[in-house]
């Protein structure tokens, strides 16, 4: 499943280990979440960090990107190293 299909409430895991639920249906490469990381906080999240979605039966499935997400993942890669 593509990071635009995810709709609203889907529990997510993001590339650096952290979970997260969406707040929103948008697409594109940004999309906000509910953050549980060091604290929990809602703000925006990239789309190319998210990694695994949870369906409905509790599993964790892989997502797929964008070529647009993969070409933002590959500049930030440039502008601030990995």
């Amino acid at each position: 499943m593509f990071t635009n299909d995810l709709k609203k409430g889907t529990h997510i895991q993001l590339r650096n280990g952290w979970y997260a639920t969406l707040m929103d249906n948008l697409k594109g490469n940004a999309r906000c979440a509910d953050v549980e990381g060091i604290c929990r906080e809602m703000g925006s999240v990239y789309a190319h960090d998210i990694m695994f979605y949870q369906d409905a039966n509790k599993n964790w499935l892989p997502v797929e990107h964008t070529d647009k997400q993969k070409k933002c993942r590959e500049m930030n890669l440039q502008l601030f190293g990995g």
